[in-house]
């Protein structure tokens, strides 16, 4: 979903999270996540530089760093963050105009791409798998949900609530 919203959607920015996770082959610094030590992300925690943050049942933790948010805005973009629920939330409140999309992928076809893409032991996948359950019971949080049984139609789906609210904004900016 993301990667066809910021293919889909000019001026849209991601905003590049943080994590503690290992940095994995081929996946680049400050490009794909920002990767940190713990007690990196403990200091930048205490120092009030996130804007939310995660932590996940197996340890791990991320979030976004309120700088990728000033980065992108100096570059004249929208930012576009992938969060968990409770980061989502945190960003409703703090964000105004902040909106949601919760996409909502089937349990089954989510195990499949996990095991698909394996980079988490089963453990992690089970895991992943009970959050997931979890979560989908607060999905109505949200200020739109997608439901995800088809790439391309979800992706549409969300390409489409996108530009539906960045023209909103933009009407709402023009009539100031």
């Amino acid at each position: 979903m993301v990667q066809a919203l910021l293919e889909r959607v000019p001026g849209l920015r991601l905003a590049v999270s943080a994590t503690t996770r290992s940095q994995r082959p081929n996946e680049v610094d400050g490009e794909h996540y920002w990767f940190l030590s713990d007690a990196e992300f403990e200091r930048r925690l205490d120092a009030g530089d996130f804007l939310e943050y995660h932590v996940f049942p197996w340890g791990q933790r991320s979030g976004t760093l309120r700088s990728e948010l000033d980065r992108i805005a100096r570059d004249g973009g929208v930012p576009l963050l992938e969060l968990e629920l409770n980061g989502a939330s945190a960003v409703k409140e703090q964000v105004p105009g902040a909106v949601t999309i919760f996409v909502d992928a089937p349990l089954a076809e989510l195990e499949r791409r996990l095991r698909e893409r394996a980079t988490e032991s089963a453990g992690e996948i089970g895991e992943r798998i009970a959050l997931a359950r979890e979560q989908k019971e607060l999905a109505d949080r949200f200020d739109h949900v997608v439901e995800n049984d088809d790439r391309e139609r979800a992706a549409a789906e969300c390409v489409a609530i996108v530009q539906e609210e960045l023209g909103r904004a933009a009407a709402t900016m023009a009539g100031r």
